[in-house]
């Protein structure tokens, strides 16, 4: 894979506001001979600083002149695409005022994938099971505009009950204030 080709077909996404990129994305890209080739090339762009890894098998476009504050949440989308995903629990209640701390670098999802913690160089994505039905979950979330869906007030309350996490830092009282 030829890093001036590379380069100008990570920019060509990078404008388009797509930084991140699975294994499997990269190899669609450059249509390397073999798996082996693929990620020889790949290791090259990460040594040149073009890729930076940010997970297993999942790749930032390091030179993007993109800024992206939901960068995390794309990581988060990367890791569990083909999963339903929503951010929930301390992440969405922090967000809705019910939570007076706000997690910095954490990011807490509901996935119907595997649950799992994970570090990563922008933060920590936190993965935690949900065995509900599909319909039910789509009822629980909303489109903001996102990378990821974000469960309601109810929803995400409800999902801290559930897993039995700290109920105690709470504020139920902003939960049940009106929109």
């Amino acid at each position: 894979m030829d890093q001036k080709i590379a380069r100008q077909r990570l920019d060509a996404w990078d404008r388009q506001g797509r930084t991140i990129f699975t294994l499997r994305d990269i190899a669609k890209l450059f249509h390397e001979d073999s798996p082996k080739t693929l990620q020889e090339g790949v290791n090259r762009l990460r040594r040149h600083g073009v890729l930076e890894g940010v997970a297993r098998g999942i790749y930032h476009y390091a030179l993007s002149r993109t800024p992206d504050a939901y960068l995390l949440e794309r990581i988060a989308r990367a890791m569990r695409r083909g999963e339903y995903n929503y951010v929930s629990l301390e992440s969405a209640l922090s967000e809705y005022g019910a939570i007076s701390q706000i997690p910095v670098d954490r990011l807490t999802v509901m996935t119907t994938g595997r649950k799992g913690t994970y570090r990563t160089p922008y933060g920590t994505i936190e993965f935690t099971h949900t065995s509900r039905p599909i319909t039910e979950l789509m009822e629980r979330m909303k489109d903001i505009g996102r990378p990821l869906k974000i469960a309601t007030p109810e929803a995400a309350w409800a999902d801290l009950k559930r897993v039995g996490r700290n109920t105690h830092l709470v504020d139920v009282e902003v939960l049940n204030e009106p929109d």
